[in-house]
Parts: structure tokens; C-alpha cells; sequence
């Protein structure tokens, strides 16, 4: 148990640091971008598609970095309301069914249209559209390591008193 921890916290520490340097980036590129079309009068297609990609990037790897801390937006107005035995099962099972989404719809989903936009290539950077999608399946297999290690975070811990689960 206290194995998987450090995993899970090695995983969030470089998803931070993913995170941190796209939005720095950002930050550079934009920018930029408003130095060359307001200054200059030429704007940067190549820094529009960057901009764009990285968003992209970052708003992806930011969902599962939230899976993983287990600050996602839900609705618990009634599973917060339940204590025990149901609770502790009812948790498990929206953890399995956010497995089984991102294994259907991130991974399958973004394997599909991974393989098929690699001979499609970006207007301004020329690069295969396959390399800006490779994101969708990376994140799925984040979200779904990090709905199985909360799942059994949530196997053992105690739901005696009403309230959201927190880890």
C-alpha cells in the first residue's frame, strides 16, 4: 500500500511539472504572439498551433492530474448521505466505471483516431495530427491507473461518518 503511494505520488509530481511547463509555455508563445501581430503586424500561424496543441495538452493532463488527487466535479448529494458497507462499495464502483470509461472511450477511443490522423499533417508545424492525439490515450491510461489506486484507497478506508471521500 505504501508502495502504490509513492507511485502515485512520483506519477503527480511529473504530471505538476508536465503541467506547469505547458502553461509556462503558453504563457511564452502567447506572448509572442501578441508582440508579432500588434508590434510588427505579422502574426505567427506556428505559434496559433502551438497555443492550441499545448491547451490541449495541458487541460488533458490536468484532468487526470485531478483524477488522481480525486478532486474531480461529481455529485454526491446522495452518496455522501450513505455510511458503511454501501458506501465504501458504492465509491469502488464509480471508481471501475471511471476505469471502464477511460478504457473504452480515451485509450480505445484515442488509439483509433491516433492511428488514423497520422497521415493527416498540421497546417503550420507539419507534423502528423497522430502526434497531437497520442494525448487522448496517454491520459485514459493515466485516469485509469489512478481509478484502480483509488479504488483501493477506497476499499480500505472508513466510511463511518457522512461526507465526501476525500483521500
Amino acid at each position: 500500500m505504501d508502495t502504490m503511494h509513492k507511485v502515485k505520488a512520483g506519477i503527480m509530481r511529473v504530471l505538476g511539472f508536465l503541467i506547469i511547463f505547458l502553461f509556462g509555455a503558453m504563457t511564452v508563445i502567447g506572448t509572442y504572439q501578441i508582440v508579432t501581430r500588434y508590434f510588427f503586424n505579422r502574426p505567427s500561424t506556428v505559434s496559433e498551433e502551438l497555443l492550441t496543441y499545448s491547451f490541449t495538452w495541458m487541460a488533458l493532463l490536468a484532468s487526470a492530474y485531478v483524477f488522481g488527487k480525486r478532486d474531480h466535479m461529481r455529485m454526491g448529494f446522495l452518496a455522501d448521505q450513505l455510511t458503511g458497507t454501501a458506501r465504501k462499495y458504492l465509491e469502488i464502483f464509480i471508481d471501475l466505471l471511471t476505469f471502464a470509461l477511460a478504457a473504452v472511450v480515451l485509450v480505445y477511443g484515442g488509439i483509433s483516431i491516433t492511428k488514423l490522423t497520422m497521415i493527416q499533417m498540421t497546417a503550420s508545424l507539419r507534423v502528423p495530427m497522430g502526434y497531437i492525439y497520442v494525448i487522448v490515450p496517454v491520459t485514459g491510461v493515466l485516469i485509469m491507473i489512478f481509478s484502480l489506486m483509488n479504488a483501493v484507497d477506497m476499499f480500505h478506508k472508513d466510511f463511518s461518518e457522512k461526507g465526501e471521500a476525500k483521500l
